[in-house]
Formats: structure tokens, C-alpha cells, sequence
């Protein structure tokens, strides 16, 4: 897979390092030379020296080659602008994009080209919820294209899906459930999966389904 990330700084350089060390190609772009020149030594990828919001740029670091870009600097405008060329001048099929401040979060959508947002205190307060909260639905993780995000319920004693296989849940027909872990082991969900009491259940959901999914595994 070719990946292009667009900044080098801690962020960046560390999605770089596990890509390449997981066999993808990956080109770094970083406009601040002295940047380039400290890290491309200790860091064995494609380099490229200029300005990630410049059409030109992309152009000549061979953006069109990309299967995903990464916008990761450390500044929402400039991210904003790196999704929204990737996506709209070089037609690259997945744009993930960094949220360094947590209001600029609503911006982070299709409009601007951006396929997956990345907002780390949103992430934080999502697994917290998720270790604390029994019987609450918690978001997990959104996806932007799709209006599609994943959920999580840890089961309480009282949830109406206690003791019901999914078979008969009567899920919506844009949701689904992905995954059951069940004392700390992942169950494949299949119709004759039953639920019990402290299950932690995934689903992937729409904004039309959330609400039926929250009904069936938390109640009203």
C-alpha cells in the first residue's frame, strides 16, 4: 500500500515508522528543511522537501500514486487543506486526517475531503467511557464518509438483549454488530450468538440506526 503523510513531526514520523515497518511504502512530505535533513537518516522512507498545501507539491511528490494520505501536522488549517487536494485534485481513495484542536472537529467531514478524522481527546474520553460504563452506549470511533461510526455497550443486568441470541434482535438493516468480547475473548457474532450480562458488544451504526441499536442492547 502506498501511504503519503503530509508533516514530520512526532505524529507523523511515528504512523511513518510503523507503516514502513509493517511493509508499506511511505512518502513523507515536510516543508522545514532542517526538519528533513535531522530525521532522514534514522528514518529509512521516501522524502519529500516542500509545502503539503501546495498543489505543486503533491504533484511533484507523486500524490496520485497514493492509496491513503495521512494529514497529520500539527495544524488543522493546513490538515484541512491537505484532505481537500488529496481527495478533490488527486482523487486518492482514503484521506485520514489529524484534529489537533477538539472544536475544529465539525469541520473534519466529506466537505473537506477527509474520509476518517482523528481527534485524540475524543478518543480518550471515548475509552475511558468505554472502561467505566456499564448499560451506556459509547461512541468509538466516527467515520465521516458514510455518516457511519462505531459503538460500544458493555450489557447491564436489566438490558433487553440479556439472554436473546442476535438472531432476534431485529437490528436495523444499516447496522450491524461486529464483534462480542466477553471475558477479555473476541466471540464472532453469528444468529446463534447469545448476549449476556457484562458482554461488551461492537456495532457499526448510522445516525438513522443508533438510536433502534441504543433501544435494543441498553433500553429506553
Amino acid at each position: 500500500m502506498h501511504v503519503a503523510i503530509a508533516g514530520a513531526g512526532n505524529v507523523g514520523t511515528s504512523i511513518a515508522s510503523d507503516l514502513k515497518d509493517a511493509g508499506h511504502d511511505v512518502l513523507l512530505i515536510e516543508q522545514d528543511p532542517d526538519l528533513v535533513a535531522k530525521l532522514r537518516p534514522s528514518l529509512d522512507v521516501r522524502w519529500y522537501e516542500g509545502d503539503a498545501c501546495e498543489v505543486s507539491t503533491l504533484q511533484n511528490a507523486g500524490l496520485a500514486d497514493a492509496d491513503v494520505v495521512v494529514a497529520a501536522t500539527g495544524d488543522d488549517e493546513d490538515n484541512l487543506v491537505v484532505s481537500l487536494l488529496s481527495k478533490m485534485e488527486f482523487a486518492v481513495p482514503r484521506v485520514v486526517a489529524r484534529v489537533n484542536h477538539p472544536k475544529n472537529r465539525w469541520l473534519f467531514n466529506e466537505t473537506w475531503g477527509v474520509d476518517v478524522s482523528v481527534s485524540t481527546p475524543h478518543l480518550l474520553t471515548a475509552l475511558v467511557e468505554e472502561a467505566v460504563s456499564v448499560g451506556a452506549l459509547v461512541r468509538i470511533l466516527q467515520f465521516s464518509e458514510g455518516e457511519a461510526r462505531l459503538v460500544e455497550v458493555t450489557l447491564a443486568d436489566e438490558s433487553p438483549a440479556k439472554g436473546r441470541p442476535l438472531s432476534e434482535l431485529d437490528l436495523p438493516r444499516d447496522a450491524t454488530i461486529v464483534a462480542v468480547i466477553r471475558q477479555r475473548r473476541v466471540v464472532v457474532p453469528r444468529g446463534d450468538t447469545v448476549l449476556y450480562p457484562h458482554d461488551e458488544v461492537i456495532a457499526l451504526v448510522t445516525d438513522e440506526s443508533e438510536e433502534p441499536v441504543k433501544a435494543l442492547l441498553v433500553g429506553s
